[in-house]
């Protein structure tokens, strides 16, 4: 393994000098290869890109008596991933070089789901292509879906291979034919790149217990606890309630592993640059595959340095703009994805074209929910404006719910500034969306609450958060219609705001709570199957009539999805936020090409009224057309919005 001793980064002329040493080593290995038009692009792209990869490679890894021999590998990882690398696919990164900020069009939406339960297998998904045309989507992130332990697999994060699809799903050849049947009817394929650990059944890791030094190298090791308490002095508990520590003695072994979130996940150690270049391999099988977005997943925690909490250091920053060089190298169409649930202030720091395009937005998440629970938007005008706007050619992924739970990431300063105690707070959030406040219409779980800090998180779907499973179960009717309003209210702003709106499969036609979960013994005790609910295709039916919950809310989707598509100002250009007055509205611009329309959103139970001089300071004028309405609006002394309306003003 390479010492990793501080030096002054390498400056152009030297990443030349050192790409001239590299290339003729390169192409010997190669000698059937170098003569082909597709080894000349090879070169091309590989002078273009190199200076960067081999400062970031140096950056982390240099010197070291062996870090020449590293890069010259990696290089011939990239060289064997874009020879192989299928003529579709290669017509496909020509394309997005020509337009590389393609998922920044207001024309692209986003999906996700399980692949067992919404499709039963790939297969089986294949048959569903229709109803995700049907739905305007263009995105389709695929839960992870890669082989995995019986039982401990972390609802499939952790990996046991990276090349071998789970068989109860399918093989890789099915999933590069539905990879191939989505890109031919416009949807990117997205999955998860696991890359911050693996399961302890992976074959670095069988190798590893048998006893390979060189693979025991792969991962973070200690013979005693010496090291490890001395890491621990500084870490915090991920899943307190299930893993306490962040390392499991595996008695195989005889020595301690780096676990961050479960005893069977072991942390890659990337100290070892041996594990950059097989992991760089792996992520190239899946551009190759016909994967087009990479959700990084857990990109806080890759890098470990004693002394700190191992989160958010720089050298995660480095490797992951790495792996992003590798890419443009080798497979130019991927796009990374930032999968960081960190404080506010830190999340966009993985943002930028050289590191992650896109990122999600937990913060708009949170601030969503918490205006739906308060019927107050003051959080969201006083903390969105900070930190909404990213850096060009990059954009957010605006999401209600995800496969996880809902954290309260807010930034405990907004609060202070706002005369909020941020612990009393979340709180009272925890008890809404559990049903236990008396203005509370969710029924959501708690989960991993941890009585030593008092924190605690929230499971749910969103339309048994937004009060659809009260309302059917009480049979009141006028709450049913509120809990159809509140969730187009919140997937209005997501398909508006700025970024690529994320459905999560189901909230299209209301499914709800499924509890059968705690009847399963390997999901008894993980709330997080709550939201979890297998897609229910006869339920799906009724999305047809127009008078029906689900009818309303899908149709309700389709509509904001024609207006975001066929409306230029929701191409991702910056939002500007505007004050109305009123805390339980929220506004915002998007302006675009000449185009200019206001988004509003009443948050509140009961009627709110916009002041008319307030919309002419705006610049509106008095009639205008609200498009989710489609009707003209004429409003000479004041606008009243109904309650729980969303509306977007042309």
């Amino acid at each position: 393994m390479s010492m990793h001793l501080p030096s002054p980064p390498p400056t152009i002329h030297e990443s030349r000098l050192s790409l001239n040493r590299l290339l003729p080593r390169l192409r010997k290995s190669f000698p059937n290869d170098i003569e082909s038009a597709e080894w000349a692009a090879f070169e091309d792209r590989l002078e273009r890109h190199f200076p960067v990869l081999f400062d970031l490679l140096w950056r982390v890894y240099g010197p070291s008596y062996d870090f020449f021999f590293h890069v010259e590998q990696i290089l011939r990882t990239c060289a064997e991933a874009w020879l192989a690398r299928p003529g579709e696919l290669k017509s496909l990164d020509a394309t997005r070089e020509g337009h590389a900020t393609w998922y920044q069009s207001n024309q692209v939406v986003g999906a996700m789901a399980y692949v067992d339960l919404f499709a039963g297998d790939l297969e089986g998904l294949r048959d569903k292509v229709g109803y995700l045309k049907e739905l305007g989507v263009t995105y389709l992130h695929l839960m992870p879906l890669f082989k995995s332990p019986a039982g401990d697999d972390d609802g499939g994060y952790a990996i046991s291979s990276y090349r071998e699809v789970d068989e109860a799903l399918g093989s890789m050849d099915d999933l590069r034919q539905l990879s191939s049947e989505l890109r031919h009817h416009g949807i990117s394929l997205v999955l998860d790149f696991v890359f911050n650990h693996t399961s302890d059944e992976h074959e670095w890791a069988k190798r590893a217990q048998a006893g390979d030094e060189d693979y025991q190298a792969y991962y973070w090791m200690f013979p005693d606890r010496t090291e490890p308490d001395e890491y621990e002095k500084t870490l915090r508990p991920i899943f307190p309630d299930a893993h306490p520590g962040s390392f499991t003695y595996r008695t195989s072994l005889g020595k301690w592993v780096w676990t961050t979130f479960n005893n069977f996940q072991w942390d890659l150690n990337y100290r070892n640059p041996e594990v950059f270049n097989a992991m760089a391999g792996e992520m190239l099988y899946l551009a190759n595959a016909g994967v087009e977005m990479l959700r990084m997943d857990a990109v806080p925690f890759l890098w470990k340095e004693k002394g700190t909490n191992c989160e958010n250091l720089e050298e995660a920053h480095l490797l992951i703009q790495a792996f992003n060089s590798v890419a443009r190298i080798a497979a130019p169409a991927l796009v990374f994805k930032s999968e960081a649930i960190v404080a506010p202030d830190d999340i966009k720091k993985y943002v930028s074209e050289e590191e992650c395009h896109l990122s999600y937005d937990p913060p708009l998440m949170v601030l969503l929910w918490n205006s739906l629970a308060s019927r107050d938007c003051s959080m969201m005008l006083h903390a969105l404006p900070k930190r909404f706007e990213l850096p060009e050619g990059c954009s957010w992924v605006n999401y209600l719910r995800c496969h996880d739970d809902i954290g309260w990431g807010f930034e405990d300063r907004d609060l202070w500034e706002l005369g909020i105690n941020p612990h009393d707070h979340r709180w009272f959030l925890n008890r809404f969306f559990i049903g236990e406040h008396e203005a509370s219409f969710s029924r959501g779980r708690l989960f991993q609450h941890n009585p030593q800090t008092g924190d605690a998180r929230i499971c749910g779907t969103t339309a048994s958060l937004c009060g659809l499973e009260k309302a059917r179960f009480e049979k009141d009717a006028h709450q049913e219609d509120f809990a159809i309003r509140r969730m187009l209210l919140l997937y209005g702003i997501i398909f508006t705001m700025g970024g690529i709106p994320l459905v999560y499969l189901g909230d299209e036609i209301g499914l709800q709570n499924d509890y059968s979960y705690e009847n399963d013994i390997e999901k008894a005790g993980d709330e997080r199957w709550l939201h979890r609910p297998p897609f229910d295709w006869e339920v799906a039916e009724l999305r047809r009539d127009p008078e029906t919950v689900e009818g309303r809310i899908f149709n309700g989707l389709l509509m904001l999805c024609r207006i975001r598509k066929n409306n230029q100002a929701f191409h991702a250009t910056r939002t500007e936020f505007v004050d109305l007055g009123n805390r339980h509205v929220f506004g915002y611009f998007r302006v675009h090409e000449g185009q200019s329309i206001l988004c509003l959103a009443n948050f509140n139970d009961h009627p709110e009224e916009i002041p008319a001089t307030r919309l002419r300071q705006l610049g509106l004028r008095k009639t205008f057309t609200d498009l989710v309405a489609g009707q003209p609006i004429v409003a000479t002394e004041k606008l009243v919005m109904e309650p729980l309306q969303f509306m977007a003003i042309l």
